[in-house]
This record gives C-alpha cells, sequence and structure tokens, in this order.
C-alpha cells in the first residue's frame, strides 16, 4: 500500500541518512532492515526512495508488498519479490530449482519442504548479486503470507558475506510478532512540528490559520493525514462545529487505514468508544453514568489491548492513542447509533447546560425551540469566555432548530456580526447574513444584522457615512426599549462609537449621544467610560479618573476578551495602554495560532500605540508589518490605515522623510473620499512629525494646525492631544508666539494634564516653551520632573532638547550641555537620528566636543562589517541584509555581533549615529 508520494519526504533528512548507509553495507557485504511506524507514517514513501535511490546506484531492486486478500495465498509474495529473476534457476542445481518453481507455481510437484525452499531462494539471489548488488523491498510485511514471510525472513538473516540486501516495512502495533527474526530496525517517528508545518503548506497553502492549524494537531505529525484531511475538511462538515466532539472527516484511503483495526472489536465496545468519542474529554465518569456498570464489566477492555487507546487509572481518564482513530469510529457509526450516544451523553451532563445543549442539538430530528433556546444562551457564555469561533457555530445550530422564522433570522445575524466583528471571517459572515435576510427580508431593525452589515460595509469600500447611518437607523428604531441588559445594543453602540471615531467629525456623535442617554437603568461600565475617554477626552476625560480603579482592576486573566479589547480602545487617550500590555499580548499569540483575526488586529493597534509611546520603535515597526499581513490575508483592507500610521511614524522618527511621505500620501489618498477624517489626521500627524525632523517648519506648522488650529483643541479630535506639543514648538521657533501662547492657554484651559501623567508632562513642557526665560528653566525641570516622565524617553528628551537650546541662548552654554547630553543619549539609543543630529549641533554650538564612536584594536571595521552596519542602520533585518548581500542570515548576526562593541552601541537604533560619527558627519 502506497501511504503517500515518495517525494514528500519532508522532515526525513535522518532516515534518509540512514537508508544511504544501509545500501552501502548491502555493497559492502550484505545488509537487513526493517522500517516500522503507525500507518501513514510514511514507510512506503522511504522504501520506494531507497529503492530509486539503488536503482540509480545500479542495484537490481525487486519489489514485493504484502496484499490482506492474499495473506492466506502460501508463497504468493515470493512469487512477486523472485519473478524478475526466474529465468536465472537454471544456474541453480535441480534439486534446488525445481523444488522452488513448485512453490512458486511454475512447476508441478509435490509441496517441497519450507526449508528446501529458503535455501533455494537464498541460492537464486545469491547467483543473481555475482552480477550486481541485489535489493529486495517488502513493503506491508503484516499481510505477506506466512510461508512467504518465513522464507524472506530466513534469507534476511543470512545475508553476511553477500551482496544482498532486506529492506522491509510493517506497522507498529504487529512489529511484536516479528521481533523473535531479530532484524536491525528503523522506527518512524511522527513529523515534527516544523517538518508537518512545511508539508502541509507545500500542497495547501491557502488553508485558514485556524484550520491549518486544527489539521495539523489531529494528524500528530503523520504524513499521510497531513495531506489527505485538508481535502476531506473542505468537503466535509465544520471541523470546529463543537457537536462533532472536534472530530474531522477522513478520506476512504485514511478510513481504510483505521477501520480494520475498529473491526475487531465487539459491538458493545465500540458503542462505548462512540460514546467516549462524542464526549471528547475522555472522563471515564461521564462513560460510566452514559452506560451504567460498563467500567465494571470490562468493557473497554479490547480496545486497551488492541492498543487504541490508553487508560490512567489515577486520573480515571481515557485517550485515544491517535487523532484519527477518533474519526475511524465516528465513520463507521449509522446516524442511529450516533443519535443514541448523544442522547445519553445529554442524560448523564445535566448539570453542565451548555455540553448538555449541544447534545440534545444532535440528537435533535427537527426544530426544537427548547434546544434552540439553550444553545443561544450558551453561545453567549461562548462569547464571555472569548470563544468567538464556537459562538458563531452554536448559533448557527440554534438557528437550524429555531421553528420560528424570525427566531432563526435573529440568530443567524448575530452569528454574521460576531463572524465578522470579532473572527474577521467576512465571507461566511456574507453569507450568514444573506440566509438571515432570505428567512426574514426585512431587517432594517436588527441590531446584529446591521452591526455585521457595517463591518462588511468598511471592508468592501469603506464608506463609514453609509455605514453610519444604516446602524443609527437600526438603533432609532429597534425594539430594545433601550435596555442595558440588551446584548445586542450594547454590541451596537460599541460599533456606533467606532464608527463616529473613524468619521472624525462632531456631528457624527450626537446620535451615540442621543442613543447613550436613554440607555436604562444606567449604561453598562466600559461603554460608559469610553463615551468620556474615547470621544472628546479634552472636555471629558478627566471626569472618568474615578471609574479608571474599576475598569483596570476587571482586567483579570479570565476577563472576556471582548471587555479587554474594549477597555485598550478607552485607554488609548488616557495613556493607560500599559496596563493592558499583557493581555494584548495574549490576544496577539492566540491571533498567531489562528484564533479570531479581528482581535488580532485590535491587540496589535494597541501594541503599536504603546511601543511608540514607550520608545519601543523597532517592535511597532515589527507589529505594524505583521497586522499589514493580517489585513491582506484577512481581507481586513479598511483597517490598512491605522498601520500605514505607524510604518511612517518610525519612518519619520528615523530622518527617513521619502518613505514617511509615502505613507502619509497613501492614507489621505484613501481615506478622504471615504470619509475616514481620523486617518487623515493620522497622516497630518505622520507628514507634520517628519517636516519637523527634516527643519521643514512651515510645512509642519501646517500639518498641525490641520489636526487642530492655533488657540484651539478641536472638538471630537483626540488625536489633537498627541500632536498639541508639535504644534507649540513649531510655532515658537517660527516666531509665532502669539499662536504658541494660544494653544498653551487652550492645554491650560482644558487642564490636559489632568487627563494623564503623560500629557501633564506635555502641557508643562509646552508652558516652558513660550515662557520668558527668567521662568523658562525652572517650568522646563518641573516638566521632567513629572511622575513617571521616563515612560515616555522621545517626548521627555524633546523636553530636554529644547530646554538646551534655551539655555544655550541665555546664554548659559555650560549648563546647556546637561539637557543637551541627556537627550542625546536618549535619541541615539531610539535611533531618532534628525533629533540627534540637532542636538549635536548645539553641543557643538555650546563649545562640547562630541566624542567620535569607540573603534576596536585596530581602529577600523572591515568592509563586510561596514556595509552590513550601513544596512542595518537603514532598518534592514538579517533576512533582508542576508538576501542583498548574499550571506546566511546568521553570518549577519555574527558580523553585527562584532560591530557593536566596535562602534560603542549596544542596539540596532544607535547604529546610524555612530557611523556617522565614524566619519565626522553628523546626519541631518
Amino acid at each position: 500500500m502506497a501511504e503517500q508520494d515518495g517525494s514528500d519526504l519532508l522532515g526525513r533528512e535522518h532516515e534518509r541518512q540512514r537508508l544511504r548507509v544501509f545500501l552501502d553495507q548491502v555493497r559492502d557485504g550484505g545488509a537487513s532492515l526493517m522500517v516500522s511506524g503507525e500507518p501513514g507514517i510514511g514507510k512506503s514513501a522511504l522504501l520506494s526512495d531507497a529503492a530509486g535511490r539503488a536503482e540509480t546506484d545500479g542495484f537490481l531492486v525487486l519489489h514485493a508488498s504484502g496484499v490482506e486478500y492474499e495473506a492466506d495465498v502460501s508463497f504468493s509474495c515470493l512469487n512477486q519479490a523472485l519473478l524478475p529473476v526466474l529465468d536465472h534457476l537454471d544456474r541453480l542445481p535441480p534439486q534446488l530449482a525445481d523444488p522452488l518453481r513448485v512453490a512458486l507455481g511454475f512447476g508441478a510437484g509435490t509441496a517441497p519442504q519450507r526449508l528446501v525452499v529458503c535455501n533455494a531462494t537464498l541460492s537464486l539471489l545469491r547467483a543473481v548479486a555475482a552480477e550486481r548488488p541485489v535489493l529486495v523491498v517488502l513493503d506491508d510485511l503484516q499481510w505477506v503470507d506466512r510461508v512467504s514471510t518465513a522464507v524472506l525472513t530466513f534469507v534476511a538473516r543470512r545475508l553476511k558475506g553477500t551482496r544482498i540486501g532486506f529492506l522491509t516495512a510493517l506497522r507498529t502495533e504487529i512489529g511484536r510478532l516479528f521481533e523473535p527474526f531479530e532484524l536491525p530496525s528503523l522506527v518512524l517517528e511522527p513529523l515534527d512540528e516544523a517538518a508537518s508545518s512545511d508539508l502541509m503548506d507545500s500542497r495547501f497553502p491557502a488553508l485558514r490559520p485556524r484550520l491549518r492549524q486544527r489539521l495539523l494537531a489531529e494528524a500528530q505529525g503523520n504524513p499521510l493525514a497531513i495531506l489527505e484531511l485538508p481535502s476531506a475538511a473542505s468537503t466535509g462538515p465544520s471541523v470546529t462545529r463543537p457537536g462533532t466532539a472536534g472530530v474531522v472527516p477522513l478520506t476512504t484511503r485514511l478510513q481504510a487505514l483505521f477501520a480494520s483495526r475498529i473491526g475487531v472489536l465487539s459491538a458493545v465496545t465500540r458503542r462505548l468508544l462512540l460514546v467516549a468519542v462524542l464526549d471528547g474529554t475522555g472522563d471515564l465518569r461521564v462513560l460510566e453514568r452514559a452506560y451504567p456498570g460498563a467500567m465494571a464489566a470490562g468493557d473497554l477492555d479490547d480496545a486497551e489491548r488492541a492498543q487504541l487507546i490508553a487508560v490512567d487509572d489515577p486520573t480515571a481518564r481515557l485517550a485515544f492513542r491517535h487523532p484519527l482513530i477518533r474519526s475511524a469510529l465516528i465513520e463507521a457509526s449509522t446516524h442511529a447509533e450516533r443519535r443514541q450516544a448523544h442522547e445519553r451523553l445529554a442524560d448523564a451532563l445535566r448539570d453542565d447546560v451548555e455540553r448538555r445543549a449541544w447534545h440534545l442539538a444532535e440528537a435533535a430530528i427537527g426544530p426544537d425551540e427548547s434546544v434552540a433556546a439553550l444553545l443561544h444562551n450558551a453561545a453567549r457564555d461562548m462569547l464571555r469566555r472569548g470563544d468567538a469561533v464556537g459562538a458563531v457555530s452554536t448559533l448557527t445550530r440554534s438557528a437550524e432548530l429555531s421553528p420560528e422564522g424570525r427566531d432563526r433570522s435573529s440568530r443567524l445575524a448575530e452569528a454574521a456580526y460576531i463572524g465578522a466583528e470579532i473572527n474577521g471571517d467576512l465571507q461566511a459572515a456574507q453569507t450568514l447574513l444573506a440566509d438571515a435576510r432570505r428567512i426574514e427580508p426585512d431587517l432594517s431593525a436588527s441590531l446584529s444584522a446591521a452591526c455585521a452589515a457595517v463591518f462588511l460595509i468598511l471592508n468592501e469600500d469603506g464608506d463609514v457615512t453609509t455605514a453610519h447611518r444604516l446602524l443609527v437607523a437600526a438603533i432609532e428604531h429597534g425594539d430594545h426599549g433601550y435596555a442595558a441588559s440588551d446584548g445586542p445594543l450594547g454590541e451596537a453602540m460599541h460599533t456606533l462609537q467606532l464608527l463616529c471615531w473613524f468619521g472624525g467629525r462632531p456631528e457624527l456623535w450626537e446620535p451615540f449621544y442621543r442613543a447613550f442617554d436613554r440607555i436604562v437603568p444606567e449604561p453598562p461600565d466600559v461603554l460608559a467610560y469610553a463615551r468620556k475617554t474615547f470621544a472628546d477626552p479634552v472636555r471629558t476625560a478627566a471626569t472618568a479618573l474615578p471609574d479608571a480603579p474599576a475598569i483596570y482592576a476587571s482586567l483579570t486573566p479570565d476577563a472576556d476578551p471582548t471587555r479587554v479589547q474594549r477597555i485598550g480602545t478607552a485607554s488609548v487617550y488616557v495613556d493607560r495602554l500599559a496596563d493592558l500590555r499583557e493581555r494584548s499580548w495574549a490576544s496577539v499569540r492566540h491571533g498567531r495560532d489562528g484564533g479570531p483575526a479581528r482581535r488580532h488586529l485590535g491587540a496589535l493597534k494597541h501594541l503599536c500605540l504603546d511601543a511608540y509611546v514607550s520608545g519601543r520603535w523597532d517592535e511597532e515597526d515589527a507589529l505594524a508589518d505583521e497586522a499589514l499581513d493580517v489585513c491582506a490575508s484577512g481581507d481586513f483592507s479598511f483597517f490598512g490605515w491605522y498601520f500605514w500610521y505607524h510604518k511612517g511614524l518610525v519612518a519619520a522618527l528615523r530622518g527617513e522623510h521619502d518613505a514617511a511621505a509615502q505613507w502619509a500620501e497613501r492614507t489621505m489618498t484613501w481615506a478622504a473620499p471615504r470619509g475616514v477624517r481620523n486617518a487623515e489626521v493620522f497622516a497630518h500627524h505622520v507628514a507634520g512629525l517628519s517636516a519637523l525632523a527634516g527643519g521643514d517648519l512651515e510645512r509642519a506648522y501646517d500639518h498641525a494646525a490641520a489636526v487642530s488650529p492655533p488657540g484651539v483643541l478641536a472638538s471630537h479630535v483626540p488625536h489633537a492631544t498627541w500632536v498639541m506639543y508639535d504644534f507649540v514648538e513649531v510655532a515658537a521657533r517660527l516666531g509665532r508666539t502669539v499662536e504658541a501662547v494660544a494653544h498653551v492657554e487652550a492645554m491650560r484651559a482644558a487642564d490636559v494634564g489632568a487627563i494623564s501623567p503623560r500629557l501633564l508632562m506635555l502641557q508643562r513642557g509646552a508652558t516652558a516653551l513660550v515662557a520668558p526665560d527668567e521662568e523658562a528653566s525652572e517650568l522646563f525641570r518641573t516638566a521632567l520632573n513629572t511622575p513617571s516622565s521616563s515612560s515616555w524617553p522621545f517626548e521627555r528628551a524633546r523636553i530636554q532638547l529644547a530646554h538646551g537650546e534655551r539655555l544655550r541662548r541665555a546664554p548659559l552654554p555650560v549648563e546647556a550641555r546637561e539637557p543637551l547630553l541627556a537627550s542625546l543619549e536618549v535619541f541615539q539609543r531610539l535611533g531618532a537620528h534628525p533629533w540627534a543630529a540637532r542636538v549635536q549641533t548645539e553641543l557643538r554650538a555650546a563649545g562640547h566636543k562630541t566624542p567620535r564612536a569607540a573603534k576596536d584594536a585596530t581602529g577600523q571595521l572591515t568592509a563586510q562589517e561596514r556595509e552590513i552596519a550601513q544596512l542595518a542602520a537603514r532598518g534592514l533585518s538579517n533576512k533582508e541584509i542576508a538576501a542583498k548581500l548574499f550571506v546566511s542570515h546568521r553570518t549577519v548576526g555574527s558580523h553585527l555581533y562584532k560591530v557593536f562593541p566596535k562602534l560603542g552601541v549596544t542596539s540596532r537604533a544607535a547604529l546610524r549615529d555612530a557611523l556617522d560619527l565614524l566619519e565626522g558627519e553628523p546626519h541631518s
């Protein structure tokens, strides 16, 4: 039986090398080898590969394989193996040749003695091997007839001094039958994780991440399963549907491998194993409740002896030795048997509402509202636990069992919304929404349908205004009674809040506030907190401070992931994202492992912002790349602009002005026709920061003013707080004192410093920028002494730079050096090259000699070290540098390891300034 394509030997280099050594041994004096492993593990492919290599090396290869239906036909396999060399029988003496002809069915006479046939076979092979090496390749030894087995293993033990090789394969569970033969063995283990992934990707590169992860887990490194399961999954039922106990469908080929092992069990044992499969927990107590007395009767003993299951006595749990055994049990069962098993499990799980609901659903024959309602409640519990995929499956099944069309449509619409907003499975969401509309054409008042439609609209053409209008109408005409307990209303309000923020226009917020004020008895806590911190934080965030302790105390390890992400959204403009850092990373790791893409993107948004303000720009840049890959692979085109912003920010901060301009322009061009005003604001931030870094103060002023005019912190433009210090600095440097002072007064009047320590530091720094010389130094020191100011290194260093510039112009050049040198260290560490160059200019003007970069004993970098350092300073990764220079990425890393101490730096971020100093020319 061929188990897999012979070309699919990924991850088998060690075994292939073992077989190369084996062939050398055959050529040098004969050898035998038994390859064993579970069904589908790749034994046949490995034998085929060895046979091909042997033929290339001049061997005569004799092929044979056991066939189950010929297992009782004596000498049938020996006939296969020797058929190509029968013409050599004439070389043997008649007393050996004639009995062998009779045994193989080519001569008449009495049945020969087995020992004579054994000796004749060995003599024949020796005669052939006199001309060239011979390799007998015998696959599926477990199905070879007994007499052929006896003859061939007799030969295999007597090959020393010949040029004959005997290579055979058999299944692990049958291998113990052949132990007495004491043949050298090679046991094939399952492929490791990397090889399994590579094999699946080589054949199925477009698999959805979650499905891919699930199939790899089910395959457990079995190559045949890896290659067959994706095809079965594409035509079979959902592999994530809770009611199927996580079982994937099998192809005919896989089913045949496992069916024979199950077929020998008694009907009672198979029924019990079926219940264990559908239960999915392995808990023997559940099996005992489903089939009282089964454990005492030993009904699982046969399955244990057949090595299909293992029972752990201390924990009273059963485990299947391979996941595909579970699949084979399902495939071999009838519909009636499965229904009966589900009924027994539902009866055994009366205290587990969610699992009982699913088993009742699987046992149901037709619509049943009581079961549908149980499933609906179970779906909401799943969602609270973060299992959005399970919630969609459960809601879909709930809809199938709903007798009333209105209920069926409502549940499908809710599933569509969860699929679009949380899972990011837009295609499935579109299908579910279309199904809901076919059942109930008028869904204008369905909040779930409206929310699903919003996310589909955003990711199709990004029209925020249309999406906003649709959702407002659904909220205002819904029959929810503005009850705080109404789940769809809560989801709709959070969705509307995002739409208003995307649009960035005050008038979009008016219907949100109207609806918010009507919620009874009071709005949910996170929605209420976000209403103050996210919509227009300049005017309302300070009033949310008393609510913050309870909000952040709710971020427990088992908190609802949706709640966590919404708290993250509410935290952006009050500078509390660091409180969510660990939970955000957990969402990213979950997303990388195939979890909900929208949650993955949301966590990446928050981590990027946190990385920006905390000075972890390499991390920000890498996470933005990851997010853009997620957007592209999941067709989340609408959310790409958010990460273009971060790519542009990093470019601007590092003085890569062309790249920053391209990211800003791309965002502007995309956002304007779609009405995504907030994206335009973000683009102005990037363009303004880049202009400031490049010394183009007029352009920097225009971009900052486009976010928020002089003397105004624009209404419902929360990002104005991120640009306000830029505006004051640029206006002051341009000599537009009136505008700069007006902006500081606006900051003071709004008391933005009450919102967070970061904004307090920026407000104080801006105040110092416009203060008279005699007051400025003390105000700068006050700003720099703001609690936790070191948490925002770049912005703090900018204030130090401004302080040093003011002192130098006082003129107090000696006093200026301390804040200037402190800021230089930060800018160099962060890789803020334009600001580092500005500091160096100020230091020279203050009479301070900037030290050159440290050098090693030779005083020089090698040519390759310099080239690699220059590319790394431009922001290229080790792999990108390796590709450019045609070396390995490990070589790049090794060179950088030597470069850092030579230049006196400890990170890639400081490379550019160190190289500039080495040349004696600061970068501008």
